[in-house]
């Protein structure tokens, strides 16, 4: 059975078993209210809205009987991270290269650099992120740094489609105005608008 039909057959399974109900005459909303598990990959064209988010592996010291929960990284901007180790050259300088597509897919860069092993002071950018690479100088000849930098995406699609930190309650949200997405509000003092 192909991955589609049994997607379909789980959506069919879950409304006869009522964890599933679908808006008349909205095909596009589907809420699905029981655990739920998918054996393979999922594809979201859109985006994915959350309360929380980990991955889960087996733990790579106890794999049979321990499982491995890390959060994502989050942020209010549509953030990538990419970090390293980099070893300076005779002149206390490494060139960091980027993934060729770093600068199609992002902008506002920031950056990160720590020594290892030995103080460097003197550590600083001497050439932003330009064809995909930047430059940190003022270190020790042949020493090793840590590095990481930010950017943050322009790509088309998240261009059209940004992302909205702050939305009133209401149409087209997950809950209305004066309801919770999870417990523990209930006793808030927040003025009514």
């Amino acid at each position: 059975m192909s991955f589609t039909k049994r997607i379909a057959a789980l959506f069919v399974l879950c409304i006869m078993l009522g964890a599933v109900s679908v808006a008349q005459g909205a095909v596009s909303t589907i809420s699905i209210t029981t655990n739920t598990q998918v054996a393979s990959n999922l594809d979201v064209r859109g985006s994915v809205s959350k309360g929380s988010g980990t991955f889960v592996i087996d733990h790579p010291l106890h794999p049979r009987s321990m499982l491995l929960y890390h959060s994502f990284v989050e942020s209010p901007d549509a953030k990538n991270v990419y970090d390293g180790i980099a070893r300076l050259d005779e002149n206390g300088e490494a060139a960091i290269q980027l993934p060729e597509y770093f600068e199609a897919l992002n902008e506002n860069f920031r950056y990160q650099f720590f020594p290892i092993d030995e103080a460097m002071p003197h550590l600083y950018i001497k050439q932003e992120v330009r064809d995909n690479a930047f430059v940190v100088a003022g270190g020790e000849p042949r020493g090793r740094i840590s590095w990481q930098v930010t950017g943050v995406r322009h790509d088309p699609f998240i261009v059209a489609h940004p992302i909205r930190v702050e939305v009133p309650k209401g149409a087209g949200q997950p809950v209305n105005k004066g309801e919770y997405l999870f417990g523990g509000y209930e006793q808030d003092t927040e003025p009514s608008p």
